[in-house]
């Protein structure tokens, strides 16, 4: 199987900060990060990943300013570039929105972390689900959902023109000649499509890996489409066993019609494991986090979980009432929330206690074994080729993780000794693309 560490600063609970044992001001400090990568890399895993927003949470300050999530963090691309030099064989995923940005300054951008990495960069793609992102980009509200698809397929077809811009072997640097490229293998995009117009070339060298990895989380019905033609891996939100069998079935099955095959795709829930020695001590672990958390807080999460959507009016302890659907409900996310809470009979504050330990994710508890049962049992059934491991603490819940369940992964035969290759591709079982350009 595939495992992904996601590094969501003190940790994905949401009142990881205030945790005695959380690096409390975790999201600008470098050392913190060195030390976790450090660690990922140790226990193998194949990636390492950041989330990413260009504006503070626009929610209710009260209960934002109990948070220590969507306020003051790195720049994930800048930050992977120092990790890049601080450890040689995990990946290093960031995510970057195709809303606001540009395709040339992302292609530059992946291109440089892959060769400052030596081939261990993964774009993470997404379309902004924090409306707030567009009042700083000079708008005065976000794309449409339609709209943000239709431009970020031709955003990453672009990028991966870019990165195709100079053959692999297109620097001679030959001293004897004076030739320091041959221009026959320099490439001019002159792209001119319905939302960018780039004439190229990029002023970096072809990738390492030719392109770096493309991941994607979407699972709207927009968003398995796009995955299964264009992602190589993508996280979900599934809950269930059946639902993410269902899920991997069905975005493995939309992409032969793009003319790629089910390997091409690596499918990974984010799930949240707290692990202790015995059944007992797992649940006094989580116990604790959920103690913690703030009513304010935990009706801000969920309403963030849930598009946005206003729960202010409603009773913490009545039922989650129905909610007008809205362009920033169309995501999987929502419909599984929604779901769990009809399941379950769930009110406001249950739903809330039951999804903060991994951001609307899985949460899994028990000892190391139980845990480990879990990973196999999803990845046996064909509903996951691997996890992106949420830790609810940092640097505490990974050290649990990596010290207790990957050893019984390894002896299972289910997770890697040793890293494979010396790029996040070959880590991974993804085959190097050809440039466009490269004779058929």
């Amino acid at each position: 199987m595939r495992l992904g560490v996601f590094f969501n600063h003190t940790g994905h609970h949401a009142a990881s900060w205030l945790h005695p044992d959380a690096q409390i001001d975790a999201g600008v400090n470098i050392d913190h990060y060195v030390a976790i990568a450090q660690t990922a890399e140790a226990a193998k895993f194949d990636l390492i990943f950041f989330a990413d927003s260009a504006a503070v949470r626009d929610a209710d300050m009260k209960a934002v300013s109990r948070a220590a999530q969507y306020t003051a963090y790195f720049e994930p691309t800048t930050l992977l570039a120092g990790l890049a030099m601080a450890t040689k064989r995990v990946g290093l995923v960031a995510t970057a929105t195709t809303s606001y940005n540009e395709p040339y300054n992302i292609a530059r951008r992946f291109a440089s972390l892959d060769h400052i990495s030596h081939g261990r960069a993964g774009w993470n793609v997404v379309t902004s689900g924090n409306v707030a992102e567009a009042l700083n980009f000079g708008r005065d509200e976000h794309f449409k959902h339609a709209e943000r698809y239709a431009r970020a397929r031709e955003f990453v077809s672009v990028v991966r023109g870019l990165w195709d811009s100079w053959d692999d072997d297109a620097f001679l640097r030959d001293r004897s000649t004076g030739l320091y490229f041959d221009p026959e293998k320099l490439h001019f995009l002159r792209h001119e499509g319905a939302h960018f117009k780039v004439r190229g070339p990029l002023n970096v060298p072809r990738p390492v890996q030719g392109h770096p990895v493309i991941f994607q989380a979407g699972t709207s019905q927009e968003g398995r489409e796009f995955a299964a033609e264009t992602a190589e891996a993508v996280f979900t939100a599934e809950l269930t066993l059946e639902g993410s069998r269902a899920y991997y079935a069905d975005v493995k099955s939309r992409m032969e019609k793009f003319g790629r095959r089910a390997d091409q795709l690596k499918v990974m829930p984010g799930v949240n494991p707290v692990v202790g020695a015995t059944q007992k001590e797992a649940l006094e672990k989580h116990d604790y986090l959920q103690s913690l958390i703030h009513p304010d807080v935990g009706r801000a999460f969920l309403s963030m979980l849930l598009g946005g959507a206003n729960l202010a009016p409603f009773d913490v302890d009545g039922p989650l009432p129905d909610l007008p659907a809205t362009d920033a409900s169309k995501g999987g996310t929502y419909g599984n929330v929604v779901a769990l809470a009809r399941r379950e009979n769930l009110t406001i504050r249950q739903l809330y206690m039951r999804l903060a330990g991994a951001r609307g994710k899985r949460t899994i508890i028990g000892s190391a074994q139980f845990v480990a049962d879990e990973f196999q049992k999803w990845f046996e059934a064909r509903a996951a080729d691997g996890f992106i491991v949420q830790p609810s603490y940092l640097p505490g819940s990974l050290d649990d993780f990596a010290e207790l369940v990957i050893p019984i992964l390894q002896e299972r035969g289910l997770f890697r000794s040793d890293y494979e290759g010396a790029t996040l591709r070959e880590n991974m079982g993804l085959e190097r693309p050809a440039s466009r350009y490269a004779p058929k």
